[in-house]
């Protein structure tokens, strides 16, 4: 399965330990992944907290919820890119989606995603360059993530897991859930500029997302203890180009 994924990957090899519930390596290139499997549920809250947030059908997240085994991938390889971590990762998974596995989760990103997503029956020939570069940061290796905090109106848009690529992790406060699309483009274009130019930005900073829109960055109040880790978390403010200038 692991050959057949990418043109890249016809050397690939997966070693497995049959004395052991699930043990097993597979390798190609700079990269080994480890993979670890037990015959039990998968810690509840763990779950919980990569499934509830997500954003696939209510019908594929009870089926995760009930699962009654998982197997747990390790990053054991020599490539130093954590994309490039990221994405040997995916393909692992989706190999294994061709042996029954309901979802992958992110814990660090607080997300998951339906396994058959990374099938390379999916993504076609190009699979690799698609998790690479097609696919957005924000639906897996870093999570978005929307939540309401009481006695605040409107709802609060972050991501989790950009501390794994070195980078901030952005929340904004939007007027509603139907701007969630908005703020995960904005927060997945910045990411992926950052991941690529190696730039910095820092609270303060402003930068252009729209023909006239900007964002300004500011550190979470103190009273934003809900943005807090775990890393370094930028608030995202828009405003306009005059305001832009005014500043």
């Amino acid at each position: 399965m692991l050959r057949n994924y990418h043109s890249s990957m016809k050397q690939a090899r997966c070693e497995l330990v049959p004395e052991l519930d699930f043990f097993g390596l597979a390798g190609w290139g700079k990269h080994v992944i480890s993979m670890v499997g037990f015959k039990t549920p998968y810690p509840q809250e763990s779950i919980e907290q990569c499934v509830a947030p997500a954003h696939y059908p209510q019908e594929v997240k009870e089926q995760v919820r009930a699962t009654s085994a998982n197997i747990i991938l390790y990053y054991k390889g020599y490539d130093t890119s954590p994309l490039e971590q990221y994405v040997a990762l995916a393909v692992v998974a989706g190999a294994l989606s061709n042996m029954g596995a309901v979802a992958v989760l992110n814990e660090s990103a607080h997300t998951s995603l339906p396994a058959g997503v990374f099938k390379s029956q999916e993504l076609g020939k190009h699979s690799l360059e698609m998790l690479r570069e097609g696919f957005p940061l924000t639906s897996l290796f870093c999570g978005f993530v929307k939540y309401e905090v009481e006695d605040i109106e409107g709802v609060w848009m972050r991501t989790y897991g950009a501390d794994c690529f070195g980078l901030p992790d952005f929340a904004a406060h939007a007027q509603g859930h139907h701007e969630g699309q908005k703020y995960s483009d904005i927060f997945n274009n910045v990411l992926r500029y950052l991941l690529e130019s190696g730039a910095e930005m820092a609270a303060g900073h402003t930068m252009q997302v729209g023909k006239t829109t900007f964002m300004k960055l500011r550190d979470p109040l103190d009273d934003e203890y809900y943005l807090q880790g775990p890393g370094t978390t930028l608030v995202v403010e828009l405003i306009e180009e005059d305001e832009c200038n005014a500043h």
